[in-house]
């Protein structure tokens, strides 16, 4: 080869193209072929593979724009970038080869903050997911240890669904919360099937004791014992209540059973109340005259004559016979209060006569007027002595004793009246 044909190959910045179409790129390390074109001109050739460089730095380029844009994770990353860098180190291109390699390099301060970034974020996930946990394990035992069989079942397949919404946390402590929580919707669920059994055992106890209820109750219906059968269905009605309630689908059916058979009785019974009230129509009529005679004896002004009179009238109230339901509680009363009116007159002068009352204030009255002698004659020795702070006591001892002396002579004044 002579020297003019070694100076007329096609030369740039980062490669050149020798005679044969054998292209060069020029790195930091020194040139290296990076392939043929013989069939095309020297610009030809070194475009094809200048074209090659472009491809790489677009592609670079656009790696940058990602990573700075967040688009990949941080392993994605470093991955793409170290896979990127070995394609540019040993492409077939001519181009600044290092350029691009220092670009990618450029890359790794980046993507070591958006790590770093990332394992922050996941560790604030982290916690909130632990704490999140912690709750929703917490309230689980709470349900697990209460009584809430109606609510309590949903509200545990809520919590399940956001603990699966949460993030993982490190296996150990997941699972160990994980442990206590499955715990506790077991224990809950145990309980709630035993309560459920439990019930309906009783249901079906109440079932049986409420069906003998119904049938003495239906056996009752008829009865004409209007006292003891009333009092009887109110046994009966106690007894139903404390049963408790039977299976849903049979518990309406008892009942109308039972309460059929007490509207029966109770109608039956209002009615003969009926009858009976209107036969006893008459006797309150002439309850209301006796009552008219009753309240013309007060106020009482002569007692004897008063007692006289409400003994007749006594006599001839009770001769009268029974009144209708809605009109005995008013005329017993009316009646009632006359004859506590002049009861209450006889007490008083009874009172006022008793002979033991009588004699212990005439004995109050002696004690008093010996003990106010006394006193005088207390008093008259201390003015002798000129013992001033005597005689004022025994002057105030001596006006207690006269005023109690005035109230006790009333008093048996009253009884000797």
């Amino acid at each position: 080869m002579s020297a003019d044909k070694q100076s007329s190959p096609q030369a740039s910045e980062w490669g050149r193209v020798t005679e044969d179409g054998t292209v060069y790129v020029r790195t930091v390390d020194g040139e290296r072929s990076v392939g043929q074109y013989p069939e095309g001109t020297p610009e030809e050739a070194l475009k094809f593979f200048t074209d090659r460089y472009d491809a790489l730095a677009f592609e670079v380029q656009l790696l940058e724009q990602r990573i700075g844009a967040g688009k990949l994770s941080p392993e994605e990353a470093t991955t793409t970038v170290k896979a990127l860098r070995e394609q540019v180190v040993e492409a077939n291109a001519v181009g600044d080869l290092n350029g691009l390699a220092a670009r990618l390099d450029a890359t790794g301060p980046v993507i070591a903050i958006q790590r770093d970034a990332k394992r922050a974020e996941k560790a604030q996930r982290s916690a909130e997911s632990r704490a999140e946990k912690d709750k929703i394990v917490s309230e689980a035992e709470k349900l697990a240890e209460g009584n809430d069989w109606r609510n309590g079942a949903n509200r545990l397949r809520d919590l399940l669904e956001a603990w699966k919404a949460l993030p993982r946390l490190d296996r150990a402590t997941d699972d160990a919360l994980w442990r206590r929580f499955s715990s506790a919707r077991t224990t809950y669920t145990r309980r709630r099937k035993a309560h459920f059994a439990e019930e309906h055992g009783r249901r079906d106890s109440a079932r049986v004791v409420k069906e003998r209820l119904a049938t003495e109750a239906e056996a009752l219906a008829t009865s004409t014992d209007w006292g003891p059968t009333a009092g009887r269905y109110r046994d009966l009605m106690r007894e139903w209540k404390a049963a408790g309630p039977a299976p849903r689908e049979v518990d309406d059916q008892l009942w109308q059973r039972f309460r059929g058979a007490q509207d029966t009785f109770f109608g039956a019974r209002d009615a003969a109340n009926a009858e009976l009230d209107q036969e006893f129509a008459a006797n309150a009529e002439v309850k209301e005259a006796l009552l008219v005679e009753a309240e013309a004896l007060l106020p009482v002004t002569d007692l004897e004559a008063a007692k006289k009179a409400f003994r007749d009238i006594a006599d001839r109230w009770d001769e009268a016979g029974k009144v209708p339901r809605d009109r005995m509680k008013d005329l017993e009363g009316r009646i009632r209060k006359v004859e506590q009116a002049i009861r209450s007159v006889e007490d008083d002068q009874w009172k006022r006569s008793d002979p033991e009352k009588s004699a212990r204030a005439d004995d109050l009255v002696s004690k008093l007027e010996a003990g106010i002698a006394e006193t005088r004659t207390k008093l008259e020795k201390a003015q002798t002595a000129g013992d001033a702070k005597r005689a004022k006591d025994l002057e105030s001892e001596l006006a207690n004793k006269e005023a109690f002396l005035d109230m006790a002579r009333k008093a048996s004044e009253e009884f000797g009246a």
